[in-house]
């Protein structure tokens, strides 16, 4: 985890801490968001590769089997919506979001931009960079809500008891997997590119690259 994920964690707990000092009966609610990359931030690869086609420079990619979630600015929005509208004390919400491999990524723009032969260079990995994203764990999933496009995963406002885990053997948590971007709904080239066409910043971008062709 780099220092931007885990300031984010930190915050998270101290969020949750404060939820749980508050109480449920509590007039003031806390809650907190968690999502990956939006697309076309500044965190995101996607205005890089568009720069890099535009500038006829290589697209570079790490590492092409690495899979990273897919969420536009909207859904960041709407799930920051959903957890006013839904939040209980210390719940934590999850919008669920479909991935790509960075390779389909790449062919997507690509074939958008009308430059299939457009130069790749594999540059390898980046310190810290990880093969996919996570964005819940199976033991936080386990005290989970399914809320159809999202998780709740909800504050265990228990008194912290470790006793039965030594003495009567309690399972700690359900046998789930982790939520991550290698086991989400996995979109196509196809898919890839319908997605990028319902960004406003990609619009413009090829509205452009059509104007100088």
């Amino acid at each position: 985890m780099n220092a931007m994920g885990m300031t984010k964690a930190l915050m998270e707990k101290t969020a949750q801490a404060t939820a749980r000092e508050l109480g449920p009966g509590s007039d003031t609610s806390v809650s907190a968001v968690r999502y990956g990359n939006v697309m076309y931030s500044r965190g995101s690869a996607i205005p890089l590769f568009v720069r890099q086609i535009k500038a006829g420079k290589p697209i570079t990619v790490t590492e092409p089997t690495m899979t990273r979630f897919l969420m536009p600015l909207r859904d960041s929005v709407a799930l920051v919506h959903h957890a006013f509208e839904n939040a209980n004390q210390g719940d934590l919400f999850i919008k669920k979001a479909p991935a790509s491999t960075i390779a389909d990524l790449v062919s997507a723009l690509k074939e958008l931009f009308n430059v299939p032969d457009h130069p790749v260079e594999f540059i390898g990995w980046r310190h810290a960079e990880k093969l996919y994203e996570t964005l819940a764990s199976a033991q936080e999933l386990a005290s989970s809500e399914d809320m159809g496009d999202y998780y709740r995963i909800v504050l265990d406002m228990r008194d912290l008891n470790y006793k039965p885990y030594f003495s009567e053997g309690e399972e700690v948590t359900a046998r789930l997997d982790d939520y991550h971007s290698h086991n989400t709904d996995r979109l196509d080239v196809a898919g890839v590119k319908e997605l990028l066409l319902t960004l406003p910043e990609i619009q413009t971008e090829l509205q452009a690259w059509t104007e100088v062709k």
